[in-house]
């Protein structure tokens, strides 16, 4: 249905301003990315927490400025569809040798279904596969850096070598003893190749961008030797006296597969050709999708992309349906999963209990502080979507009675094509990677230890089940507490277990900054009659929080309670939270480090003192 002429200057001049629109977007993206050096340079942590937040709004100002010019210059809304045909064509042609192209076919989308009214919008006037390949886009531009640089060390340059591809980046603050810790990455790299010959293209590919986070700084790449690849990482940190130190070297797909987690914030990183870095990163950690890689690099509305046609690829090479998700059912939000595709999908009630004194827009809110926020590894990001359809025939009936019964007005079943087929549109729904829930995690341990029929092995892997599973659940809590998150609602439920045994925080509707908590001690009954009731006998305003009465929620299990009292008793103790929470006022920003401690060079160093 595509014209066979290009001859609309007035589709010329839309699709012209749509492409300014989106330029100006990622100019304005590229250059707070870069400035994220500085912070870093200065350790102006706040700033690099705001800029952070603001990052995550630039799109949405930027398609909505396009939105207002289109309308007001061109009366965009106006156009027959003859116009929009060949805006689309004549905008395919200003992506030749551009080079963010899949960036700015998802900034056309996003613009053009904002205008066209969903009864006139046809995917003829969208990009729902790409039109422009982004293979082997580079920059080319005089001085411009590559994508990532390479280095090819002999047995006599290694040192030197790594300490070049270190200095290359040019950080403007002296290093406590850059050959002390470029020693420490050697020895480290020279452990995976111990018993292994170099091979004649032994080489170092570093990627030409530092990615910046939290504190950090993260040199990214990996080693080639013959058939062999290891990927890597270098945090660079500031010690006490504001120099930097190497503070780890990471290897191997696990280790980076945590760093790049969709359970912490974004990077920043200074960027010409995105997709050159996410074929980069995929060539370090195969098993993670696109979409994933473009989240974590601070490009979410590509990752929603790209999550959309990997999804919608999966609808039709599965058959399994829609049902309501395992696990204890929320108060607040309805949850269901496909059994085939490793995400649950979250739709907020129309109703909640009395105890939960809250409503659809404030549960949005708390979403989007999630988004806007330092995850540090233990918040899953979510995706947001509005007006989702689905076939109707991949929905369970009782997961369809579900939704009538608790969540009517965000369901509309229909055929909004006109097409014959009967589809499912959810208003608004929110998309997470699938965890398996931590209640239902140790439920499997407690059965194991119990089961007549179990060995002696399989209920010593039952313990460490459980006390990995305590441990992690405690670090996860004051990791949020260092980032300045109460989770509210601490039961087990809410938390899940990751594919590399990490514990993550799902349950938002409860969430508050530390910052705005009273952490309040238990007064003393004041008489017999206040000791032997079961009511409270104190006064609690909104944001008061007792810590003293979290265990007999979270500690009914004796096993637990033992493993929970050897590390983290101290959360049950309001000077733990009422100390983090005046440190986090006066400004102090927490060290949060996705890694574990034991890979830090200095404890390493420490530990070998002792020994």
């Amino acid at each position: 249905m595509f014209p066979s002429r290009l001859d609309s200057t007035l589709a010329f001049d839309i699709a012209k301003a749509m492409m300014d629109g989106f330029n100006r977007h990622y100019r304005l993206f590229r250059t707070e990315s870069a400035r994220a050096k500085h912070r870093f340079e200065t350790r102006d942590w706040r700033a690099q927490q705001r800029a952070q937040r603001e990052r995550i709004e630039f799109y949405d100002l930027r398609v909505q400025e396009c939105v207002r010019r289109l309308v007001k210059e061109f009366k965009a809304d106006e156009q027959p569809m003859e116009i929009w045909e060949q805006v689309k064509l004549l905008y395919i042609g200003l992506l030749v040798n551009h080079h963010q192209p899949e960036l700015a076919e998802t900034f056309f989308n996003s613009v053009t279904t904002k205008i066209l009214k969903r009864a006139y919008f046809q995917n003829d006037f969208i990009f729902v596969r790409p039109a422009v390949s982004t293979e082997y886009i580079e920059n080319e531009e005089p001085r411009a850096l590559p994508t990532y640089r390479c280095y090819y060390p002999t047995q006599e340059t290694m040192l030197a070598e790594v300490r070049r591809l270190i200095d290359d980046f040019d950080l403007r603050v002296p290093y406590e003893d850059l050959g002390r810790d470029a020693a420490l990455v050697l020895a480290a790299m020279k452990r995976r190749f111990d018993h292994v010959k170099l091979r004649a293209n032994f080489q170092f590919q570093v990627l030409s961008g530092l990615f910046f986070r939290n504190k950090g700084a993260y040199v990214v790449g990996k080693i080639i030797n013959g058939f062999q690849e290891v990927p890597f990482a270098l945090p660079v940190l500031h010690n006490e006296k504001g120099q930097l130190v190497i503070d780890a070297a990471l290897f191997g797909e696990d280790d980076l597969l945590i760093l790049f987690s969709f359970a912490r914030a974004y990077f920043m990183v200074d960027m010409e050709v995105p997709s050159a870095y996410v074929q980069f990163l995929r060539s370090l950690m195969p098993r993670k999708p696109r979409a994933e890689f473009y989240n974590a690099l601070g490009l979410a509305k590509q990752g929603k992309t790209l999550f959309y046609r990997d999804f919608l690829f999966h609808m039709r090479h599965s058959t399994d349906k829609f049902r309501i998700a395992p696990g204890i059912k929320g108060m607040v939000m309805l949850v269901f999963d496909l059994p085939s595709f490793p995400f649950v999908f979250k739709v907020i009630k129309d109703y909640y209990p009395p105890q939960k004194d809250t409503t659809r827009e404030q549960i949005r809110d708390k979403y989007l502080l999630v988004k806007q926020h330092d995850r540090v590894g233990r918040m899953a990001d979510t995706l947001e979507f509005s007006e989702v359809g689905f076939p109707r025939d991949r929905f369970t009936d009782e997961l369809i009675a579900e939704i009538q019964k608790f969540a009517p007005s965000q369901l509309e079943i229909s055929d909004r094509n006109g097409d014959g087929n009967i589809e499912v549109v959810l208003k608004h729904v929110y998309i997470e990677r699938r965890m398996i829930p931590l209640n239902i995690y140790l439920q499997e341990a407690f059965d194991t230890l119990q089961s007549a029929s179990a060995d002696d092995a399989a209920k010593q892997r039952a313990r460490d089940q459980l006390r990995r599973a305590v441990l992690e659940y405690g670090n996860a809590i004051k990791d949020l507490v260092a980032a300045n998150i109460f989770p509210g609602d601490m039961l087990w439920k809410n938390f899940g277990i990751t594919r590399h045994g990490k514990v993550v925080f799902y349950d938002y509707d409860e969430i508050e900054y530390i910052t705005d908590c009273n952490f309040r001690r238990v007064p003393p009954p004041r008489n017999e009659e206040d000791e032997m009731s079961g009511e409270v006998w104190y006064s609690v305003a909104r944001n008061d929080v007792f810590p003293e009465t979290f265990g007999p929620f979270l500690l009914g299990n004796p096993l637990v309670r033992e493993e929970f009292m050897k590390h983290h008793a101290d959360l049950l103790d309001p000077a733990f939270w009422q100390t983090h929470k005046e440190r986090i006022a006066s400004g102090h920003v927490h060290d949060v480090f996705p890694y574990e401690r034991d890979r830090r060079f200095r404890v390493q160093a420490d530990k070998e003192l002792l020994d």
